[in-house]
C-alpha cells in the first residue's frame, strides 16, 4: 500500500510538472507572437512613410489600419497598436490568434486527464491493491498447513477466478491430507495384523527347528514331516511378506482423471507456449512436426501433464541439442511422440523405466525421484490410452497413445 501511495505522489508530481511546462510554453509563444505584431506594425509604418499607402496582405497579423478621422483613434474593441507615419497617427489592429482560448482549452484537457488518472488510480486501489492486500498472508498460512484460513469472496474480475483457484487448491490439499492419513492408518493396521499373523508360523518353525537340532525326532518320517512343516510355514511367511511389499508399493499416489475432449492443436499450443521460449534460451532446437488437427478423448490437463513430464525428462537426460514432437495416427488413436537426442540409456532398461522410483543408469548425476514415466503410464491407462518408449540411434522416444473422440 505504501508503494502505491508513493506511485500516486510521483504521478501527481509528474503531471504537475507537465502542466506547468505546457503553460510556460504557451506564455512564451504568446510573447513571441506579440513581438511579431510589433514587427509587422513597424514595417507597415515604414511602408506608409515611403509610399503613402500600404498592402495589408503582406502583414498576416494586421487586421486593419485606421487614421485619426475624428471618430476616435483610440476607440476600438480589437487589439491595436498606434504607429506614426508622415506626421500622422494610425491605429493598426491585430489578431492575437486565439491564445486565450488555447490556454483555456489546454487547461481543460489537462484537468480532464487529471480526473481520468485519478479515477484509474482509485479503481486500481479499490479493485486490485486492496483485494491483493487481503491475500498477503494467505500463501504463508497455507505453507504452514493452516487450511482453515478464512478466504473472503472477491467478486472482482481480477481476483474472482484466483480466489476460486486458491479455494480449490486448499480443498485438494485437505483431501490429500485426509487420504494420506487414511492410507497411513490402513497400512498401520495391515502391518499390525500381518505381524501378528506371522508370529504363529514363525513359532512353529522355531519349535520344529529346535526339535530337529536336538535330535528329538528319531524316526525318519517324523523328521521329514517336521521339515515339510517348516517349509509350509515359511511359505506362509513369504505370503505375508508379499502382502506387506504390495501394500507398501501400490497406491502410494492417487490419480483422478476427468474424461473430456480436447483439440490436438490446443494441447500443442499449450506445450509450445510453455517450452519454446525456455528451450530457445538454452540453445536447444525445439521442433513440432506437422499434424492434422483432431479431437482427442482425454483429460486435457492430465494429457498436458504427461507431455510436460516427457519434455522435462528430455531436458534433463538429453544432450540439449534437439527435442521434437511428432504425430501419427493408428487404429483410431493419435500417437504423440516426444524425442530427444543424446540418449545413454541401455536397451535392456526399457522394460523397467515405467516402474515407480526406478531410475536408469544414466541418472546418476541428475536429480529426480523416478516417478515421471510412472505417472505418465498411470494417467494414460486411466484415460484409456497407452505409453511406450524406444531407442533409435542414440535418440530416446516416448510415445503417448491417445484415443480419438
Amino acid at each position: 500500500m505504501k508503494a502505491f501511495r508513493r506511485l500516486c505522489i510521483v504521478v501527481a508530481a509528474v503531471f504537475a510538472v507537465i502542466a506547468l511546462a505546457a503553460n510556460v510554453y504557451l506564455v512564451k509563444q504568446k510573447e513571441s507572437a506579440e513581438g511579431l505584431y510589433r514587427v509587422e506594425a513597424k514595417r507597415l509604418a515604414d511602408e506608409i512613410e515611403e509610399t503613402g499607402s500600404c498592402d495589408l496582405a503582406k502583414y498576416p497579423h494586421i487586421t486593419g489600419i485606421f487614421s485619426d478621422d475624428g471618430s476616435g483613434l483610440y476607440s476600438s474593441d480589437e487589439h491595436y497598436v498606434i504607429i506614426e507615419a508622415r506626421g500622422q497617427l494610425y491605429r493598426a489592429e491585430y489578431s492575437v490568434g486565439g491564445r486565450s482560448y488555447v490556454f483555456l482549452a489546454l487547461n481543460c484537457v489537462l484537468a480532464a486527464v487529471l480526473v481520468l488518472i485519478t479515477g484509474v488510480l482509485l479503481y486500481i486501489r479499490r479493485h486490485i491493491i486492496l483485494p491483493f492486500g487481503r491475500l498477503n498472508t494467505l500463501p504463508q498460512e497455507l505453507a504452514k498447513g493452516n487450511l482453515a484460513v478464512p478466504l473472503t469472496e472477491e467478486k472482482s474480475r481480477f481476483f474472482g477466478k484466483f480466489m476460486w483457484g486458491v479455494n480449490l487448491l486448499r480443498e485438494n490439499i485437505e483431501d490429500s491430507r485426509k487420504k494420506e492419513l487414511t492410507m497411513q492408518r490402513d497400512r498401520k493396521l495391515l502391518l499390525l495384523s500381518l505381524s501378528h499373523d506371522i508370529k504363529t508360523p514363525l513359532s512353529a518353525i522355531k519349535l520344529n527347528a529346535k526339535a530337529l537340532a536336538k535330535g528329538l525326532y528319531k524316526d525318519e518320517d517324523k523328521r521329514r514331516e517336521a521339515a515339510e512343516s517348516i517349509n509350509s510355514r515359511a511359505d506362509e511367511i513369504e505370503s505375508f511378506v508379499s502382502q506387506i511389499t504390495k501394500a507398501a508399493s501400490e497406491d502410494f499416489m492417487s490419480f483422478e482423471v476427468s474424461e473430456g475432449e480436447e483439440f490436438l492443436s490446443h494441447t500443442v499450443a499449450r506445450i509450445s507456449a510453455r517450452y519454446a521460449p525456455q528451450l530457445a534460451d538454452k540453445g536447444t532446437e525445439f521442433t513440432i512436426g506437422s499434424y492434422d488437427d483432431c479431437l482427442l478423448s482425454c483429460d486435457p490437463d492430465r494429457l498436458a501433464e504427461c507431455l510436460q513430464n516427457l519434455i522435462e525428462n528430455a531436458i534433463k537426460y538429453g544432450d540439449g541439442k534437439r527435442i521434437s514432437l511428432s504425430f501419427d495416427k493408428m487404429d483410431g488413436c493419435e500417437l504423440i511422440t516426444v524425442s530427444n537426442t543424446g540418449c545413454t540409456l541401455e536397451d535392456s532398461e526399457l522394460t523397467q523405466i515405467f516402474e515407480s522410483f526406478h531410475r536408469g543408469t544414466n541418472a546418476d548425476k541428475v536429480q529426480g525421484n523416478g516417478l515421471g514415466l510412472f505417472i505418465c503410464k498411470r494417467l494414460m491407462s486411466l484415460m484409456g490410452g497407452e505409453v511406450y518408449a524406444e531407442i533409435n540411434n542414440s535418440c530416446f522416444s516416448v510415445t503417448l497413445v491417445v484415443r480419438l473422440a
